[in-house]
């Protein structure tokens, strides 16, 4: 599926209506550059999976932010600074993906690409032609080699 979206405000609508179609136990690996819009995508996941979208910050720093909802929680995760396997361990990363109770939403997946999950999902996000233009390619089942 490919969106074309106008403002953060669309983009956090398409990744709301996206919601609907996850599951937990769900890996959406996340790409795009600084600014892209990811946050913004986790934010609409948020919403759509009944949590707060005001909650949800970058987790830069944090490594990862959890959002508990009544019947599920959603794990932000940024892998902007993890180099490798050992600080990828540090973050719970492995642990989280045993975890049955939550949907992972995994910033700069393009650092652990490796580490993702045999089947995942992959939400890619470039700019537009315009400022807040994006285009959002969505891919579910992805497979690992």
């Amino acid at each position: 599926m490919i969106y074309q979206t106008q403002s953060p405000a669309e983009t956090m609508q398409r990744a709301k209506e996206f919601a609907q179609t996850l599951r937990p136990g769900d890996v959406v690996a996340l790409y795009g550059g600084l600014g892209a819009g990811k946050t913004a995508f986790v934010r609409g996941l948020a919403e759509g999976l009944g949590l707060d979208p005001r909650e949800v910050s970058s987790p830069t720093f944090a490594l990862i932010n959890e959002y508990e909802g009544k019947h599920i929680t959603l794990c932000h995760f940024d892998m902007y600074r993890v180099e490798g396997e050992d600080s990828l361990e540090s973050t719970g990363y492995f642990d989280y993906l045993r975890r049955r109770d939550c949907i992972l939403a995994v910033e700069w997946s393009e650092n652990i690409r490796e580490f993702l999950p045999r089947e995942h999902i992959v939400v890619a996000i470039r700019p537009g032609k315009d400022e807040n233009r994006r285009i959002i390619e969505i891919q579910k089942g992805v497979k690992n080699p």
